[in-house]
């Protein structure tokens, strides 16, 4: 992983978690509704690109990329996938962060001109993952 996949990471995930909150609460009041198509082309970039960023190793299903927009997903089904992808992008970051000192950083490659470990590693500062096993 590079910084510039990093910065991909983060901004994909925090639009999937936005998309999540907002449709868990929709999923709650109605499980069964429809997610409209002006939404669900949003929804079908936002997994598109988390497809790309997760890459083959963390994707959550192997033959799921998109939704159909013909066949349009009822609320609960868009949060049941975007839970699954949400823990996906923890397993992705659990495996590349490291704690030194008390704080976390992600352990990313280092690329051209940037100051690296022996490892050719640079630290950049994150939160602890949700989900890691001590």
């Amino acid at each position: 992983m590079k910084k510039s996949d990093l910065d991909r990471f983060e901004k994909v995930v925090g639009q999937l978690q936005s998309v999540y909150d907002e449709l868990s609460v929709l999923s709650k009041k109605s499980p069964n509704d429809a997610v409209n198509k002006f939404k669900l082309t949003f929804l079908n970039t936002l997994l598109a690109d988390s497809n790309d960023v997760l890459g083959k190793k963390y994707r959550p299903f192997e033959d799921f990329t998109v939704f159909d927009i013909e066949q349009v997903p009822q609320n609960s089904d868009v949060v049941f996938i975007l839970a699954q992808y949400l823990q996906c992008y923890e397993k992705l970051r659990a495996d590349n962060v490291v704690q030194q000192h008390g704080s976390w950083y992600w352990n990313i490659d280092a690329e051209k001109g940037e100051q690296a470990n022996e490892h050719g590693k640079i630290l950049v500062r994150t939160t602890r993952p949700l989900r890691l096993r001590e």
